[in-house]
């Protein structure tokens, strides 16, 4: 498994940044011509390569016009072309959701599942549509990237012990020379992104050489659920990551601060320029309305999010061989429009970086990762089964008459639902909602199971449950 990392220059000289500025500048236009050309069904879609693309392109003259070395454009190409491809991918993602909704029919599903990832889509009415609807095609936006192979470039120490990171130029034989802010040297092809007057130097090494792949594993079960004041809490009513909603709130107010601010001081400029003071709403724009810290700021507030929720699914994993967790890959539509404060605090990247850090951390680590259908677990009371309200961090259950701390609640639910016969990861929450009404029902009555025969039993169990070698 590999992890990505990445190294910074330090104290980077204003020339040496403006030739490699010019370079990317190059390459985005490189890749801006990959996309145009080749970035629909006649490209990728029909199967192109990258390397055939380099030859129509040394046959045709194509590449003169870059004005950037072979290998430079060539690499750039192989890059774009992966894009393309990942995004195509990511499209065929939601065009099967859509066969599932299209026709009920197993029959017809397989033939357009076939169809569909034998890139013979074109053909079919159809999943045309659904290809053309989802795979977002379009011009090239990334211009500020170079990317290196692993034998075009030299890591050098000094007499000081700086590293220096020596890649081509935009000559022959013209190198630069980068101060990186490190002691590792990086090593396979990098990736240079050139922006904030810095270098991003991003590379992957392998997770079995860091030190936290090494930590050793819990021999628990547990299940967890996704909070807001904390990244996670598990099924044995531990939260973890503590701090993630002091982060998410403060960094929500702060920008609701800053555009506040930054509204007014547009709003300044914008009358200098009707009244024809445009010095002052120029100096207003380049002084007090730019981006750079801006972005900055962002990346911080980001690098600090990814540690907290990293951290969390350790602790989780030094007790546990097993988290179960729900599937965050499933998209959810609010019931109510929320404002855009709100929608900061929220963060749906959060949920993307946890899955990420469920994942990852997990598979480095020796432990088994079981997403899960978690519809109603956050609405439905653990002991008895029946449905209650969630009010803030608390489950009211109307029948036990018990207040519960709701994300235990919700986690000790979610670890119910390994190996549920009936209630299996894509089942969907109607379904999900008469299952558990059903239990509820029988529950309270105290009845016997009414659908206990072989006949009644086979037709309610799911065709795909949770199955794991622990559920019993």
């Amino acid at each position: 498994m590999k992890v990505t990392r990445i190294a910074y220059s330090a104290a980077l000289n204003p020339g040496k940044y403006a030739a490699l500025q010019e370079q990317a500048r190059r390459l985005g236009q490189v890749r801006s011509e990959v996309w145009q050309r080749y970035g629909s069904i006649s490209g990728v879609g029909s199967g192109l390569r990258d390397r055939q693309v380099r030859d129509r392109w040394l046959a045709d003259g194509t590449h003169v016009s870059f004005g950037v070395l072979a290998n430079a454009w060539k690499e750039t190409v192989r890059d774009a072309i992966g894009d393309i491809t990942a995004n195509r991918e990511a499209a065929k993602v939601k065009v099967r959701r859509a066969i599932a909704r299209h026709t009920a029919d197993p029959v017809q599903r397989k033939r357009m599942f076939d169809v569909l990832k034998a890139d013979r889509w074109a053909d079919d009415p159809f999943l045309a549509r659904q290809m053309r609807r989802h795979w977002q095609r379009g011009r090239n936006r990334t211009h500020d990237q170079i990317v290196v192979r692993a034998d075009n470039y030299n890591n050098a120490v000094d007499g000081r012990g700086r590293l220096w990171l020596v890649v081509p130029g935009l000559e022959p034989r013209k190198m630069v020379k980068i101060p990186l802010s490190t002691t590792v040297a990086p090593t396979g092809t990098l990736r240079l992104i050139i922006r904030g007057g810095r270098v991003e130097v991003h590379y992957q090494i392998d997770a079995a050489h860091m030190r936290s792949s090494q930590r050793p594993r819990g021999d628990q079960t547990l299940g967890v659920d996704k909070g807001y004041t904390e990244a996670l809490t598990d099924s044995d009513g531990q939260p973890h990551g503590t701090r993630l909603g002091e982060l998410l709130t403060s960094e929500s107010d702060r920008i609701k601060e800053r555009n506040r601010r930054r509204a007014k001081l547009r709003s300044i400029a914008n009358t200098a320029a009707a009244r024809g003071n445009h010095a002052k709403a120029q100096r207003i724009k380049a002084n007090n309305l730019g981006t750079v810290k801006r972005d900055r700021q962002a990346a911080r507030h980001r690098a600090r999010v990814r540690t907290e929720i990293f951290t969390a699914v350790h602790e989780v994993i030094d007790k546990a061989a097993t988290i179960v967790a729900e599937d965050l890959t499933k998209r959810f539509a609010a019931r109510k429009k929320l404002g855009k404060n709100m929608n900061r605090r929220l963060a749906a990247w959060t949920k993307g970086v946890t899955a990420e850090a469920l994942k990852n951390v997990s598979e480095r680590r020796g432990s088994a990762h079981v997403p899960v259908n978690a519809a109603y677990t956050s609405q439905t009371c653990h002991r008895c089964g029946a449905f209650g309200r969630r009010s803030g961090d608390r489950f009211y259950c109307t029948r036990c008459g018990v207040v519960w701390q709701a994300d235990v609640n919700a986690a000790i639910n979610i670890l119910h639902r390994l190996g549920d016969p009936d209630i299996a990861l894509h089942t969907p929450h109607r379904v999900v909602k008469q299952i558990l009404q059903d239990r509820a029902d029988r529950h309270r009555t105290r009845l016997p199971v009414q659908d206990s025969s072989p006949t009644t039993t086979a037709r309610r169990r799911a065709k795909h449950p949770n199955r794991s070698t622990m559920s019993n």
